[in-house]
């Protein structure tokens, strides 16, 4: 499976409660029931939040998909049918992850960003998108705020395309696309994310508490929502706005992202 690890490693795993089955509501199932998602950890990272060494706890999460299943999608793929195997793909070979503060699992109506994989600005520092600051911001916000986490989604690359992808429609921007209008020009969706797995990791680790959810994106909170975790308020995020991304952000306003009227770079 593609939450394989070695026999007996799994087993120590389990036996420290370092690796952990869910169901599709985020209750711990045992060896008999239909595992959804596994998660490990906490794993500690030290990291630095605006200067501060924090150690934060990871938890990596995966579908629990059999590489005997994936196969036999790959089979019945038509030339007709590959979006079919594209979901399933995304949905089901991303590992994921929540990275929290100390105490996350404790805290009361914590703050939360849900923050999707974006390689080009988180990692190279690309101004194209807001993506990089965002994330930065989101982890000095809940630090001031006293508790919370990140959940960082790998597979949501470009909306859900993938980086190839993604650097085409870089292309068709220059070109004088959008963002939208280039993913659909490749015959891809606007944006096909999922953030309902989310949802059910969130609802494990704080026993069905609710959120306060760090985000401009409306469908955010409708995927939490619908994956069972309860969200008491929207705190926007807004930042890393520059001449090179202004474009880009109004786009996204145009599509129902809760951002303000005016628009400047930073």
């Amino acid at each position: 499976m593609f939450s394989y690890v070695d026999p007996g490693i799994r087993e120590q795993l389990i036996a420290k409660h370092q690796l952990i089955d869910l169901d599709r509501d985020g209750r711990v199932i045992d060896k008999d029931g239909q595992p959804f998602i596994s998660v490990l950890g906490p794993v500690t990272i030290p990291r630095l939040i605006h200067g501060q060494e924090v150690s934060l706890e990871w938890y990596p999460f995966v579908r629990r998909v059999e590489l005997a299943q994936v196969l036999d999608a790959a089979g019945q793929v038509t030339d007709g049918a590959s979006a079919a195997f594209r979901e399933l793909l995304h949905a089901n070979l991303s590992v994921n992850s929540v990275f929290a503060l100390p105490g996350f699992r404790r805290a009361e109506n914590p703050l939360v960003r849900v923050h999707s994989c974006c390689l080009t600005g988180d990692i190279f520092g690309s101004m194209r998108c807001d993506c990089g600051p965002q994330l930065a911001a989101a982890f000095e916000q809940i630090l001031a705020a006293g508790g919370g986490a990140v959940v960082y989604m790998s597979g949501h690359e470009g909306r859900g395309i993938g980086l190839w992808a993604k650097a085409i429609t870089y292309l068709l921007q220059d070109a004088g696309q959008d963002t939208f209008q280039a993913n659909v020009t490749l015959g891809l969706p606007e944006d096909s994310r999922d953030f309902t797995d989310a949802a059910v990791v969130l609802r494990y680790l704080l026993s069905g508490r609710p959120v306060r959810l760090l985000s401009n994106n409306p469908h955010k909170r409708e995927d939490l929502e619908r994956g069972g975790q309860q969200v008491s308020e929207v705190v926007p995020l807004v930042s890393g706005i520059t001449r090179h991304n202004l474009r880009y952000i109004r786009s996204k306003r145009g599509k129902g992202h809760l951002l303000p009227d005016q628009l400047s770079p930073d």
